[in-house]
């Protein structure tokens, strides 16, 4: 990517403009032209240009409405607002619904003797109850799992974060081969679940390394409606209805009657599954503006415990992902541990500071969507510098985090095969 100055001057405020690669222009001082909408970097949402532009730019807007209304607020997980509100709600009343369906089926089961044609609707009316029930959830079988006493050193470092952001300790730590982290609820039970995705993990800093504990684990307590029992409905319900009435290819009908009835068939069941698709990804867009809040609020829990350099370094890495895969990829096939995959990753850190400004600006038109669960990184970064500065409350030594790789050093090679042997 190279920075590249556009040599015209904004008709805003007069300053020059700036772009990164093939990017739009825009102004570095007034933003003018920031919220274009740029069809070469953007992967189509709908399929449709004026839909995708007309979606985009009410993203934007919704985006930046909801950081001007949030920076220098409280942002804890008590402050919902209509859009949790919302979001509850709907859940509910699709709750409700599932009950009304399955309560309906049971009684045309059992209220009238059998044999009795009501037996037919009734076990048609439990079986969409059945299929259309809450997801809990489930242990990804790709999360290789590391015990308290296999990795005792990073155990103990879960429980000072997890403390001292005031979240329960995860019922289950693992890792995986992504470059990624993640903390989320499974199963009835609602077990706790965290994630550390190796690549990123150990490409961090010691104090990033906290920040990025302290983020996922604040997601326990930060109010975040995607880890919330009563709102998971609003996430997953229609969607599922949407496919379940969706039509299929089946055996084409013998006859006139049966080619028309199969006909009006597929026609009804297409319009009716694109309604409800339609209510889903609306009720899911609205729903992800508390989803975004509550990564805010994540990121200040973040500062909160590593201090403030730490959790901006942590968006920093994070808006840096491209080159930091590129290499972890070059190091693990060179046959490297994560030292070297901390270290390379640091140069290209180093070697992209003079655009990191720019990066973080771009941020704020490439990953502004109605569909996205994460405000812009450049935005999370800007909310977080308009804080008072924070010391860190967990401090993590070089010699701490070197034990913790020893732990994992099983972990990392496995890892490293697996990028080595990936195309």
């Amino acid at each position: 990517m190279i920075d590249t100055m556009s040599g015209t001057d904004c008709p805003a405020c007069g300053s020059g403009t700036v772009s990164l690669g093939d990017a739009a222009p825009w102004c570095p001082d007034c933003e003018w032209n920031l919220d274009a909408y740029d069809d070469r970097r953007r992967r189509p949402e709908f399929g449709w240009a004026w839909v995708d532009r007309w979606t985009y730019r009410l993203a934007f807007r919704m985006t930046r409405g909801q950081y001007v209304r949030l920076v220098g607020r409280p942002l804890d997980a008590n402050g919902r607002g209509r859009a949790g509100l919302l979001t509850a709600a709907a859940s509910l009343v699709l709750i409700g619904g599932v009950g009304a369906l399955a309560v309906t089926g049971i009684w045309l089961i059992v209220a009238f003797p059998f044999p009795n044609l009501a037996v037919l609707p009734g076990v048609a009316l439990l079986g969409l109850a059945v299929a259309l029930r809450p997801r809990f959830g489930r242990l990804d079988p790709d999360l290789e799992v590391v015990t308290r006493e296999r990795a005792p050193q990073l155990h103990a470092l879960i429980d000072e974060v997890a403390a001292a952001v005031g979240a329960p300790v995860p019922d289950v730590v693992g890792v995986d081969g992504d470059l990624n982290a993640y903390a989320g609820l499974v199963g009835v039970r609602r077990r706790r679940v965290l994630c550390l995705g190796l690549p990123y993990f150990g490409v961090l800093g010691p104090q990033e390394r906290v920040a990025l504990l302290g983020h996922e684990l604040g997601h326990f307590v930060n109010g975040d409606p995607r880890r919330m029992l009563l709102s998971q409905p609003a996430f997953t319900m229609l969607g599922s209805a949407a496919d379940l009435v969706r039509p299929v290819d089946t055996v084409s009908a013998v006859g006139l009657v049966e080619m028309v009835g199969e006909a009006l068939g597929k026609a009804f069941g297409w319009v009716l599954s694109r309604l409800l698709f339609g209510a889903h990804l609306v009720l899911l867009s609205v729903a992800l503006r508390d989803s975004q809040r509550a990564e805010y609020l994540a990121d200040e829990l973040s500062a909160r415990v590593a201090g403030s350099v730490g959790a901006t370094g942590l968006l920093d890495v994070a808006l840096a992902s491209g080159s930091t895969a590129l290499a972890v990829r070059r190091e693990a096939r060179a046959g490297h541990g994560a030292d070297r995959w901390r270290a390379a990753a640091a140069e290209a850190r180093s070697a992209a500071a003079d655009r990191l400004p720019r990066l973080r600006q771009l941020s704020v038109r490439d990953e502004a969507s109605l569909f996205s669960s994460h405000p812009p990184t450049g935005l999370r970064r800007r909310m977080l510098e308009s804080r008072p500065a924070r010391d860190a409350a967990v401090v993590l030594t070089e010699e701490r985090m070197a034990r913790i790789d020893a732990e994992l050093a099983r972990e990392y090679a496995r890892v490293a095969r697996e990028i080595s042997l990936s195309g």
